[in-house]
C-alpha cells in the first residue's frame, strides 16, 4: 500500500505495470494505462503541492523506497526549501525523526540535527524565511561534511553551490564552514522564553527537561525528542527554583511574586498555589525544601519557617522565633540560623526546636558564601568567607576544611562521592565519606567558575565559567578532556542527563542542549579560543594572530589552513593593541608599560622594540600607512609619526619624527587610520572625528557621533573612509577633498554599533561586522543597504579576500565569504525581508563642489520610525544640499 502510494505522490503508475480497464458500456477489456495527475512540488509560483509535501516521505519510508527518499527528497534541495517554506521547518524535522526511527541511516541523522540546529534562526524569523536564508543556513553547516557523506550531503552541497550561481539577488556565499555543524557537541537550541533561565531541573526517569525564567514562564520539554510538550503559566514574576517531587509527575516552583506552585508534568495543570510562601529576596540560600517521605514543605518567608502538606497544601505548623535563613533538612531536623548567630535545629514533624549550636565564625549568617545538604550523609555543609567549609549535623559541628579561598557554590555529584567547591578560578573536589572529606583536584580555569556537575557516569566533570566556556575534566586525573561550548553569556547552571548536558544562563533566554559523545570530525577546526580580546589577521587570510581574555601577556599564532596553533609569543606587559603590515610581515604590540615590542615574521627569532615615552603611557592604538612606510601610535596624550624602514634587508623603525599633542580634556583615542600623505584620520571614545595633517600641523574636527567610535577603515584606493560607531550611524568620507558622501543609519531589533569592516578590493562594497551578529553589504557608491547576513556572533575583525572577505567572530570562528551582486537589483527588492529593521541613508549631492561635512537632517528624526523603502515618498521637493534614496 505504502508503495503505491508513494508512486501516486511521484506521479508514477503503481508499480510500473499495465493494467486493463472495462468500461461499463463495453464489454471488452483496453490494455491501456491509466494515468494519474501530474505530481509537481509547486502547482504555481506560489501555490504548493501540500499532500504530496505531507504524505510522499511518510510512504517512501514506510515502503523502504531509501534510495528514492534519499535522491527526490531528503537529497533535495527544492525539496527541503519547498516544505520548509509552506509547512515550517518542525514538519522538515518531523520527517526526518520519522526516517531515523526506521533506519540507522548517519546523513538523516546529520541532515536532522541540521534542521534542529537551524530552527531557532528560522523561528525568529516570524515564519517568513527567505531561500537565501536557509540555502545559507545549510551550506554553511554541511560543507565540511560534504567529503565524509559524499551521497546525500556531498550532493545537497552541490545543489547549494548550484543555487547560489543561479541567484539573481544580492548574496554572501560561504567559503567555508563557519556555523555549527551537525554532529559535534551542539545538539539542539530550545527557545520560548523572553528573559534569562533563572532554573533547570531534569526527570531523568521521564525524560522531562523543566527550566523556570525570569518572565514567570516554565517550559517543559522532552528530552528524547527536544519538542516542548507544556508551557506553565501563573507566576507574575521570575521564576527563583524548581524542585522536581521524585516519587510523582510533579514539580514544585517558587517565583519573586511570593507564590509556591506545584505542576502537573504530564497535564500540564497548577495543583495548587500557595500565597506569601517564600520570601522574594534574591539573596536567600533556598527557597523550599522538601521532605517527601512525610509529605513536608518548608518555606522560609520574613524571618519564618513555614510547612505544608505536599498533597494538599494545608499549613502543618509555623516557626515564629527569630529565623534568618533555612539552610535545609539533616535527619529528622530542619537546621536555621537564628537572629543570635546560632544554629537551630526543629523537628520536622511538629515544628519544635530540638538542640542549638553557636555558629563557628563571629561574623554569623552575614559571613556565609554557601550552603548545602548532604542527604546521604545527613549533613550539611557551610562555607564561609574567609574560606573555611564547615560540616554540620544534628549534634553540631563535624569537621573544618580549609579553601583556597570563599566558597561561591557547593555541588555533589548524583551520589554524593564527590564535592565541587567553586573558588574563584579554581574548583575543588573533594571526596566525601561518613566521617571526613578528602581534596582530590584542584581544577584551574581562566575566569571565576560558575558551576558544576559530573556525568552520569561518573567518569568526568563538567564545569562552567565567567569566560563562557564549558569545560569537560577527568575525574581520576584531572585533565582537561575537551571544551564544548562557546555561548554569548556565561552560564549560570548545568544539568545532565545521561551524555547530554543543558545549559542555561540568567542573561540569555535560550537553553543549549550538548552531547558529550561525539564524532570530532564533524568538529569545525577553523576556529580560535572564543571571545579574544584582541584578534589581527594576514591579509590572505592564512594565519591568525590574537590574545586570549585570561592570559594578554602572550600573542598565540594560529593557522586557518591547518586548524592549528603554531606558535606563541610571551610579551613582557600587557598587550592593549595589535596590527598587522601585511607586505612587511610585522606584527607591532602596543602594550600598557607605553612598549611597542615589533615581530618581524620571516625572521622568527628577532624582536624590535619601540622604548616608551617617559611618563609611560599606554599604548591606546596604532595605524599602518597604505604603503607600510609610517606608522602613527597614539598614546594617552599624545600621537607621534614612525618610519618603517629596512637596514641590510632587515626591517627597521625610526622615530618618532612628528608629535601630535593631546589636551587634558581629549578622550582617549579609540580608532584611527593613517593615510599615504601623512594625515591621520582618528575618532575618540567620546564621538568626536578629527582629522590631523602631520606636514602641516593643522587639525580639522569632522562629524560628531553620538557615541563612542569603533573603527576607522580606509578603501583600498586610499580615498575613502568608513567611520563606525557604538550607535546605529556609520558615516562614508571622501578623503580628497574630505568631503561627506553618506550617512547610514541603521536601526534594529537589538543593538547595532558597528565593530570592525572592510572594502571589498575593487572598492564597490563595503562590509560591517555589527554587535547585533549580523553581517551587512553596503554599496560604497550609493550608500544602500545590499545584503544582510545573520551569523550568530559579532564580527570582531575583516580583512577583503578575493570577491569577498575574510573574518573573525567573537566566538572564535574563522568565516571567508564571497559576494555576489547583480549590476541591476529587481524592481522592490527589499535586503530587510528577513529581519525586524529600518534604514536611512542620507547623501550628498555628487555635482556639489562646496567641501560640506554636515549634511543636514530631518527634525526629530527617529531611525525606528522610518522605513528606507519608503522614505522617497515623504520627500516633496528635491534639496540643494542633500539627497534622500
Amino acid at each position: 500500500m505504502h508503495a503505491i502510494l508513494a508512486e501516486y505522490f511521484s506521479g508514477q503508475w503503481s508499480q510500473g505495470q499495465l493494467r486493463p480497464i472495462l468500461l461499463p458500456s463495453l464489454t471488452t477489456l483496453l490494455n491501456a494505462d491509466r494515468k494519474v495527475p501530474p505530481q509537481p512540488l509547486w502547482f504555481t509560483g506560489e501555490i504548493a503541492n501540500l499532500r504530496k509535501l505531507h504524505e510522499l516521505p511518510y510512504h517512501l519510508a514506510h515502503a523502504g523506497k531509501w534510495e528514492e527518499l534519499h535522491k527526490s527528497v531528503l537529497g533535495s534541495l527544492d525539496w527541503l526549501c519547498c516544505k520548509t517554506l509552506q509547512c515550517g521547518v518542525s514538519c522538515v524535522i518531523q520527517d526526518l525523526s520519522l526516517c531515523t526511527d526506521l533506519t540507522d541511516c548517519p546523513e538523516i541523522q546529520m541532515l536532522k540535527e541540521t534542521f534542529l540546529l537551524l530552527k531557532p534562526s528560522l523561528d525568529f524569523s516570524d515564519g517568513n524565511v527567505d531561500p537565501s536564508l536557509l540555502v545559507t543556513e545549510i551550506f554553511a553547516r554541511l560543507q565540511g561534511l560534504a567529503d565524509l557523506y559524499p551521497s546525500m550531503i556531498g550532493q545537497l552541497c552541490s545543489q547549494c553551490v548550484d543555487w547560489f550561481s543561479s541567484c539573481t539577488d544580492p548574496v554572501l556565499v560561504p567559503k567555508c564552514s563557519f556555523f555549527q555543524a551537525p554532529g559535534g557537541p551542539l545538539k539542539s537550541t530550545l527557545t520560548g522564553f523572553t528573559k534569562g533561565v533563572k532554573a533547570v531541573v531534569l526527570c531523568s526517569k521521564r525524560e522531562l527537561l523543566v527550566a523556570g525564567s525570569e518572565d514567570g514562564l516554565i517550559i517543559v520539554w522532552s528530552l528524547s525528542h527536544l519538542q516542548t510538550l507544556h508551557t506553565l503559566s501563573g507566576h507574575t514574576a521570575g521564576v527563583l527554583s524548581l524542585k522536581m517531587v521524585d516519587k510523582t509527575n510533579n514539580c514544585l516552583s517558587t517565583a519573586l511574586d511570593g507564590t509556591l506552585r506545584k505542576w502537573c508534568l504530564l497535564s500540564g495543570q497548577q495543583l495548587f498555589c500557595i500565597t506569601d510562601a517564600v520570601s522574594v529576596q534574591t539573596h536567600t540560600p533556598a527557597h523550599v525544601h522538601l521532605i517527601e517521605e512525610k509529605k513536608i514543605i518548608i518555606t522560609n518567608p520574613s524571618s519564618l519557617v513555614k510547612a505544608w502538606h505536599l498533597d494538599t497544601a494545608e499549613p502543618l505548623y509555623e516557626v515564629t522565633a527569630g529565623v534568618c535563613s533555612v539552610l535545609g533538612v539533616v535527619g529528622d531536623a530542619i537546621a536555621c540560623i537564628c537572629s543570635e548567630g546560632v544554629l537551630c535545629f526543629y523537628d520536622t514533624s511538629t515544628g519544635m526546636q530540638n538542640s542549638q549550636t553557636p555558629l563557628p565564625c563571629s561574623a554569623g549568617h552575614h559571613n556565609i558564601t554557601c550552603s548545602l545538604t548532604l542527604t546521604k550523609y545527613a549533613k550539611i555543609l557551610i562555607a564561609f568567607g574567609e574560606g573555611r567549609l564547615h560540616s554540620v549535623w544534628s549534634h553540631g559541628i563535624e569537621s573544618v576544611v580549609d579553601l583556597p579561598t570563599p566558597a561561591l557554590f557547593l555541588r555533589t555529584s548524583e551520589d554524593e562521592k564527590l564535592l565541587f567547591a567553586g573558588c574563584d578560578r579554581t574548583l575543588c573536589v573533594f571526596l566525601v565519606t561518613l566521617t571526613s572529606m578528602q581534596k582530590v583536584l584542584n581544577l584551574h580555569h581562566d575566569a571565576s567558575v560558575l558551576c558544576a556537575v559530573s556525568s552520569s557516569e561518573g567518569s568526568e566533570i563538567i564545569t562552567s565559567a565567567q569566560d563562557r566556556i564549558i569545560r569537560v575534566w577527568s575525574v581520576t586525573t584531572g585533565a582537561l578532556l575537551d571544551w564544548i561550548g562557546v555561548m554569548d553569556s556565561a552560564v549560570s547552571t548545568l544539568a545532565v542527563h545521561q551524555r547530554t548536558i543543558i545549559s542555561a544562563s540568567v542573561i540569555a533566554n535560550q537553553l543549549k542542549v550538548w552531547q558529550l559523545d561525539y564524532n570530532t570530525k564533524h568538529r569545525s577546526k577553523s576556529f580560535i579560543p572564543a571571545y579574544c580580546p584582541l584578534v589581527v589577521l594576514s591579509k590572505d587570510g592564512d594565519t591568525v594572530f590574537y590574545v586570549k581574555e585570561g592570559n594578554k601577556t602572550e600573542v598565540f599564532t594560529w593557522s586557518c589552513s591547518e586548524g592549528l596553533q603554531t606558535d606563541s609569543m610571551d610579551v613582557s606587559s600587557e598587550v592593549c593593541c595589535m596590527e598587522l603590515a601585511q607586505q612587511k610581515h610585522l606584527l607591532f604590540c602596543g602594550l600598557r608599560t607605553g612598549t611597542i615590542l615589533i615581530y618581524p615574521l620571516d625572521f622568527a627569532l628577532e624582536t624590535l622594540c619601540l622604548p616608551p615615552p617617559e611618563s609611560l603611557p599606554t599604548v591606546r592604538s596604532m595605524a599602518i600607512s597604505p604603503r607600510e612606510d609610517r606608522m602613527a601610535v597614539a598614546y594617552e596624550d599624545a600621537v607621534c609619526l614612525f618610519e618603517i624602514t629596512a637596514r641590510d634587508s632587515f626591517p627597521c623603525v625610526d622615530g618618532p619624527f612628528e608629535r601630535y599633542s593631546l589636551c587634558l580634556l581629549h578622550s582617549p583615542i579609540s580608532a584611527m587610520a593613517l593615510l599615504s600623505d601623512c594625515r591621520l584620520l582618528y575618532g575618540t571614545f567620546g564621538g568626536e572625528v578629527v582629522i590631523y595633517d602631520f606636514k602641516s600641523a593643522t587639525a580639522a574636527e569632522l562629524d560628531h557621533h553620538g557615541a563612542a567610535i569603533t573603527c576607522i577603515t580606509m578603501s583600498n584606493w586610499d580615498a575613502q573612509a568608513l567611520i563606525g560607531s557604538q550607535d546605529c550611524v556609520q558615516k562614508l568620507w571622501n578623503l580628497s577633498p574630505v568631503l561627506l558622501n553618506h550617512t547610514m543609519e541603521y536601526k534594529g531589533f537589538y543593538f547595532e554599533g558597528v565593530l570592525c569592516a572592510v572594502f571589498s578590493i575593487n572598492d564597490k562594497y563595503v562590509f560591517t561586522g555589527s554587535l547585533d551578529k549580523t553581517i551587512k553589504v553596503w554599496d560604497v557608491s550609493s550608500g544602500c543597504l545590499l545584503y544582510i547576513q545573520y551569523v550568530y556572533s559579532p564580527v570582531i575583525k575583516m580583512m577583503p579576500h578575493k570577491d569577498g572577505f575574510v573574518a573573525m567572530s567573537q566566538h572564535g570562528s574563522f568565516i571567508k565569504e564571497g559576494f555576489q551582486c547583480p549590476d541591476t537589483l529587481k524592481p522592490g527588492y527589499n535586503p530587510l525581508r528577513n529581519f525586524q529593521a529600518h534604514y536611512r541613508v542620507t547623501s550628498r549631492e555628487k555635482s556639489l563642489n562646496a567641501p560640506h561635512t554636515m549634511i543636514n537632517e530631518l527634525p526629530d528624526y527617529n531611525p525606528a520610525q522610518f522605513n528606507f523603502i519608503g522614505i522617497g515618498l515623504m520627500k516633496t521637493k528635491s534639496s540643494n544640499t542633500c539627497v534622500l534614496l
